[in-house]
């Protein structure tokens, strides 16, 4: 099955088509819908057994349903892909509640937390603080201070400011946080401009092109309490191909060897981390076609080694979160439909 590059629903030329028949309109594609996922023989559609109108009418509508077993299985096969959890952090965007926590922190994936919201949940969840990360661009005072008193492993550096506001925080708590500075490469993904975050003209992050990148590792490398661990990109969400993830990394690794080159490898020592993002693309609609996570995982990690050795660098450790591929088909929403305004 082939696609248009940012997924069906962005080509004029390659929409769905229109349910020619009953069954046809009840089928269940397998690649949208969530494991588990049947029609039973009055045509409910049923989820690990159970029929999601009895799920809707104990609980009402707007509903989310998540299967358990199609939950950790996912983990699991993403775990697997990159080499370990502790690669791996879970994007609480795309669905976080105390039990999903849970369950992120029982298949040893790491967390990805862009709120003070979002952090309280997890904390509240006893997830391990070490093992999260805060993201977010416009971090408040108090989601930053949060942060810090609980101990999270890392914090994303989004803007100039941020880098003030925590070397202070950190002051104040006697502490030294770990961050990673988020930096934006100039890189087109092929999506809908408005889930493609790394163009230069956008809100996240910090330029390479422009120096602002650099001048933010510079300014972290002069605060007292602040600890440059790595390199944070995301180039967007719901992409079908590594083409743009491999000009990242050539980006993000000709920052890395800069970095090196001013500062020296004792002082960045440390600086052992790439962090590419995640956004690989899930099938929202039959025609989309994401390959396999596993073969999605095994690129990435050979654009880092080529990108490495082209400039001469160590290979860094790297992270992934997976906002899209896999987890985000184990949710589903259920809802109630209402009929149009001109039915009789």
């Amino acid at each position: 099955m082939t696609t248009h590059s940012a997924g069906a629903r962005h080509a004029e030329d390659n929409r769905p088509a229109r349910p020619q028949s009953a069954q046809e309109l009840l089928r269940l594609d397998p690649n949208v819908w969530p494991r588990n996922t049947v029609r039973d023989q009055s045509g409910v559609a049923c989820i690990a057994g159970v029929p999601l109108t009895e799920l809707a009418h104990e609980y009402g509508t707007p509903l989310f349903v998540v299967d358990e077993d199609d939950f950790r299985s996912r983990c699991q096969e993403i775990a697997a892909a990159f080499g370990g959890g502790h690669n791996v952090y879970y994007a609480a965007k795309a669905f976080l509640c105390s039990e999903i926590a849970r369950w992120v922190e029982e298949e040893g994936l790491s967390l990805d937390v862009a709120t003070g919201g979002e952090l309280a949940v997890a904390l509240h969840a006893d997830f391990p603080p070490e093992r999260i990360t805060l993201h977010g661009n416009n971090k408040s005072v108090a989601e930053l201070t949060a942060a810090v008193k609980a101990g999270v492993g890392h914090v994303v550096l989004d803007s100039m400011i941020e880098i003030e506001r925590l070397d202070a925080i950190a002051a104040q708590a006697g502490v030294i946080q770990d961050v990673l500075v988020r930096v934006t490469v100039g890189v087109e993904a092929h999506t809908h401009e408005f889930i493609s975050t790394a163009h230069e003209d956008q809100k996240f992050g910090l330029s390479v092109a422009s120096g602002a990148a650099m001048a933010a590792v510079r300014r972290v490398f002069a605060a007292d309490h602040l600890r440059l661990v790595g390199l944070h990109s995301h180039i967007g969400s719901q992409i079908f191909d590594v083409a743009g993830f491999e000009i990242a990394a050539h980006r993000v690794i000709g920052l890395l060897r800069e970095v090196v080159g001013e500062f020296g490898a004792e002082k960045t020592a440390q600086l052992s981390t790439v962090d590419l993002g995640g956004g690989l693309g899930i099938s929202y609609v039959p025609a989309d076609d994401p390959p396999p996570i596993s073969e999605l995982a095994a690129k990435l990690s050979a654009i880092l080694s080529n990108e490495s050795a082209a400039v001469g660098c160590p290979r860094p450790g790297w992270w992934s979160s997976p906002d899209g591929p896999s987890l985000d088909q184990a949710p589903s929403r259920c809802t109630r439909s209402a009929p149009s305004r001109t039915s009789t």
